[in-house]
């Protein structure tokens, strides 16, 4: 009877062992502030997590039974409590103590955050919360451009060609990932502008080296934007209106059903402009039927942008066999009016592009797969992307949006007849693919290794719609694609003082492009085919490495030998980004370096500050960029990218961060760097790229405004950008290159934004460039200038 009843409490015990629960709750002070960044650990699991800014933290998978849980942070008393698990969720709401003011000498660091965590592995990189952008009228991309050694290269206003400049280099060499995944393939209609903040968890930026489990060509840094994946039931929805007919809509929503793990994830988002803000200055002008030049100030008339699409996906997730399996499905669609070329002289009416995309993915996880410490995750997608080029217009026009006449008072035709060259409705229609694996295996807490594999692909057929059949017959073709590897060993020891991970990286790609034509030979015209094919393989390796001082001192160095893949357009060209195709254009490699020092925080009473600094080293061969410019060909519209020689890229950057009382936030960040070009004759600056930047960010909190519980929040943004000119340097006389200058700018934002008592409703209003300042970015093309949005946030949680 004994050994009976013992075995019934052991399978008793072995039952309730095997179910499992997940804890979520808050830790919060007697004062109803939350605790952030608290150290929230059970022992004798040891499971680790960190309050968020609403001082909520969560444990999933843990056994039923009672567990004791330890609570730590700086702001307040260490503090321990039991808990007794018998439900699946378990919802803890814990009041803790706040600790005594601490002098400097006293300071302690308990825990660290995920964004702590990421920022201090040895990468040059920051990474970026999005908890206030997301309540204001701030677009994914001004939210970048405020981060330091980040700069947004933008032609124009909401929907116009976006360049991502980290310490020099621009353009494809910095990659953009959405959750590991590379945002092109999803094509021009989904970007980073369409993903509002509200639904971004953190932005990470890695400037120069980037870790081995983003396995893709990222030469000068990578920015990887990590969607929420609220563990709760949740909906978010938001909508905007400002300036310009702008309208912003967007939602995002989770339901997980307990008993299955079955669970629903969709969002979605609506962008409109008439982007028709004035532009004024030198570009500016109409030319009279006498030759004249008459400088203008003008609305741009034809550049409003649409697009709309939404993400769905469906399966499960926490269950026995996968942490994740999700079937889901992307769709987008744009329409985008072009308001001039590469250069704003000459404008254009009627000219626009339309694309959509349908993409279908899988996306697989799963921690311990087989054994302990061994994680693999997959994912695939397939689709297709298409886009089309629509220039009938033949008539000239200036910028008040009428015909130009000639001395006759008879309408001006174009040269060609047609905006940009001859009439044109060019469909670029593509079959997209990619499968992005990853497999990582921790030996202990000290070692891990980590394989990664990215495979992608585009067979890419254009067509013309204009020409006649036999015409459309001699389209070409085009074929690109590209496996990268990588393989990486992390070391973490001396007590978590000491990071490093060491990588190796192998490229490979394949790119071929037909053209049909027809050749006079023995005096009969024959059907040739012009065919472009080569095949690149090369390799990349890296190292970065931290190490903690202090508590307070942490040193960061990284280097790599880094490639970068000619992309598909700039291979191939595409005339709706004004870019000719360059098919003999080659692959660019760099040595980067990069040696950082975070100070901080150091916290004296009611003022935290933290400082963190960056000094870099680009060291670029066979540089890929657009041709540049000189003062005889500033007029041309469409470009080639070409291989520009060596360049580089050498400066610092340097953010300091205070806080006071955790309610006034203010961020202070500066970039210098140099960059220039050399080849086997000279040595000059590149031009077109701007290299003294400083951003001032300040927030300051007001509770219980109005109403108990209500939250007010005031912000405030200041950009400077040193002059910079978009002229190739002469190699003698530098006289009248100054007209080629764009200049120092001084940009001002500003904003507020009021929370209601249930934490649901956030009503905000935005103000840029509120002095109304001409702003640039490329070849001297306007931003714009003074606007005013309002912004409505309404949160659903635990549906």
């Amino acid at each position: 009877m004994t050994r009976f009843f013992s075995f019934v409490f052991f399978l008793f015990s072995v039952l309730a062992y095997s179910q499992t629960s997940t804890i979520t709750g808050t830790i919060t002070l007697k004062n109803g502030a939350p605790v952030i960044n608290a150290h929230v650990y059970i022992k004798q699991l040891n499971k680790f997590s960190t309050t968020n800014d609403n001082g909520a933290f969560e444990f999933r998978k843990v056994p039923y039974g009672v567990h004791k849980i330890e609570v730590t942070s700086i702001e307040i008393t260490d503090t321990t409590f039991t808990i007794e698990v018998n439900t699946e969720n378990k919802i803890v709401n814990y009041t803790v103590e706040s600790s005594k003011d601490v002098e400097l000498s006293e300071v302690l660091v308990v825990g660290k955050s995920k964004e702590k965590i990421v920022e201090t592995q040895g990468f040059a990189v920051d990474v970026i919360k999005t908890k206030e952008a997301g309540i204001r009228n701030i677009q994914t991309n001004e939210l970048l451009n405020q981060t330091v050694g980040v700069r947004i290269r933008q032609n124009g206003g909401l929907g116009s060609a976006v360049n991502y400049n980290i310490n020099g280099l621009s353009g494809n060499a910095v990659r953009i990932f959405i959750d590991g995944i590379p945002i092109s393939t999803y094509g021009s209609s989904f970007n980073l502008n369409s993903i509002p903040p509200s639904m971004i968890e953190r932005i990470e930026v890695y400037k120069g080296v980037v870790p081995g489990h983003l396995s893709n060509d990222a030469l000068g840094g990578a920015i990887n934007v990590v969607l929420k994946e609220d563990a709760k039931n949740s909906f978010t929805a938001s909508a905007s209106y400002g300036s310009f007919n702008t309208s912003q809509l967007n939602f995002n929503g989770l339901y997980r059903f307990k008993n299955s793990g079955f669970t629903i994830k969709a969002s979605g988002f609506f962008n409109y402009s008439d982007n028709d803000y004035e532009v004024w200055g030198s570009n500016v002008y109409n030319i009279q039927p006498n030759g004249q030049l008459q400088y203008v100030r003008a609305k741009r008339f034809n550049d409003a942008f649409r697009s709309y699409g939404g993400i769905i996906e469906a399966g499960f997730t926490d269950v026995k066999w996968a942490d994740k399996f999700l079937i889901g499905f992307t769709g987008s669609d744009s329409y985008n009016e072009i308001q001039h070329g590469a250069f704003m002289t000459i404008p254009y009416k009627g000219r626009f592009t339309e694309a959509d995309a349908s993409i279908v993915s899988l996306t697989y996880s799963k921690k311990d797969i087989l054994t302990k410490g061994l994680d693999f995750n997959l994912h695939g997608l397939y689709g297709e992307r298409n886009r089309v080029i629509n220039d009938t217009v033949k008539w000239n026009y200036n910028w008040y949006g009428e015909k130009s006449l000639d001395l006759n008072g008879q309408p001006i035709i174009r040269p060609q007849g047609a905006q940009q060259g001859e009439p044109t409705i060019a469909n670029i229609n593509r079959k997209v693919s990619s499968i992005r694996t990853g497999l990582s295996y921790s030996l202990n807490k000290n070692h891990k290794f980590l394989l990664n594999h990215l495979f992608s692909a585009v067979d890419r057929k254009d067509d013309d719609e204009i020409r006649s059949v036999l015409e459309r017959r001699f389209m070409g073709t085009r074929y690109l694609h590209k496996n990268i590897t990588s393989l990486s060993y992390e070391l973490n020891t001396f007590n978590n003082k000491l990071k490093a991970s060491v990588f190796g990286k192998n490229y490979q790609q394949h790119i071929e492009r037909t053209n049909p034509t027809v050749e006079t030979i023995d005096d009969e015209p024959t059907y040739v085919e012009d065919v472009v094919s080569n095949n690149t393989s090369i390799q990349g390796y890296g190292v970065a490495t931290s190490y903690q001082i202090s508590p307070l001192i942490t040193i960061l160095a990284s280097a790599e030998k880094a490639v970068r893949l000619p992309t598909e357009n700039e291979v191939f060209g595409d005339a709706g980004d004004n870019i000719i195709e360059n098919p003999n254009i080659r692959p660019e490699t760099s040595n980067n370096i990069n040696l950082g020092l975070k100070l901080g925080t150091f916290t004296i009473k009611k003022h935290d500050l933290s400082l963190a600094s960056n000094v870099f080293y680009r060291n670029i061969k066979d540089r890929i960029g657009t041709q540049v410019q000189t003062s005889l060909n500033s007029n041309v519209q469409v470009l080639p990218f070409e291989n520009q020689g060596d360049v580089i890229s050498k400066g610092i950057d340097a953010e300091l961060n205070y806080i006071y009382n955790n309610n006034l936030r203010i961020v202070l960040n500066a970039s210098k760097l140099d960059l220039t070009y050399k080849n086997q004759f000279n040595e000059r600056k590149v031009p077109n790229e701007p290299t003294f930047t400083i951003n001032t960010n300040a927030q300051y909190q007001f509770k219980n405004i109005l109403q108990e519980k209500a939250e007010l929040n005031v912000f405030y943004n200041f950009m400077f950008v040193d002059t910079f000119n978009y002229l190739l340097e002469p190699y003698g006389n530098n006289a009248g290159t100054d007209f080629f200058d764009v200049p120092q700018q001084f940009i001002h934002d500003a904003g507020v934004s009021y929370m209601f008592p249930s934490k649901k409703v956030v009503l905000s209003l935005d103000m840029k460039n509120i002095f109304n300042k001409r702003a640039f970015d490329n070849f001297a093309v306007q931003k714009p200038g003074r606007a005013f949005y309002i912004k409505l946030n309404y949160t659903i949680n635990n549906l």
